[in-house]
């Protein structure tokens, strides 16, 4: 996709979010139903696990050798998830995180912030660190 199209897609999402943010628009409404929404795709995970089973999550320590290399760490980490969603887990998540993203472009847009450009500078930046900006 032409970076000119990318933009669009991203500001015509944000021109969207904006039309349809009517009752919460107060600085303080947009981060608290943020929150929610960062909250509801964390449950909505854990419910994956805990009430459908279709994903099973088994947290260990990682186990990394003392001697491996940053190139060959990615491939010693463990997500700690067994299983895939199953699609209705998958249709409630996907719905969850669409939520978030919605709230997350109200906060962008009232900041005055660009989603698109604040995407191009994380890939700046992680093109430019490369594998030395862990997370």
């Amino acid at each position: 996709m032409h970076e000119d199209m990318k933009d669009m897609l991203f500001q015509n999402y944000q021109n969207k979010v904006q039309e349809q943010l009517i009752r919460n628009r107060s600085i303080l409404d947009i981060l608290s139903k943020y929150q929610d929404a960062v909250a509801k795709v964390n449950r909505s995970v854990v419910k994956a696990a805990t009430s459908c089973g279709c994903i099973e999550i088994h947290a260990k320590k990682q186990e990394i050798p003392e001697d491996v290399s940053l190139a060959t760490l990615a491939d010693y980490m463990d997500s700690h998830i067994t299983g895939s969603l199953c699609p209705h887990c998958r249709s409630v998540i996907e719905a969850e995180l669409g939520n978030q993203l919605f709230y997350m472009a109200s906060l962008a847009n009232t900041l005055d912030l660009s989603l698109y450009d604040i995407i191009l500078e994380e890939e700046k930046k992680m093109s430019a660190l490369g594998k030395y900006q862990l997370r």
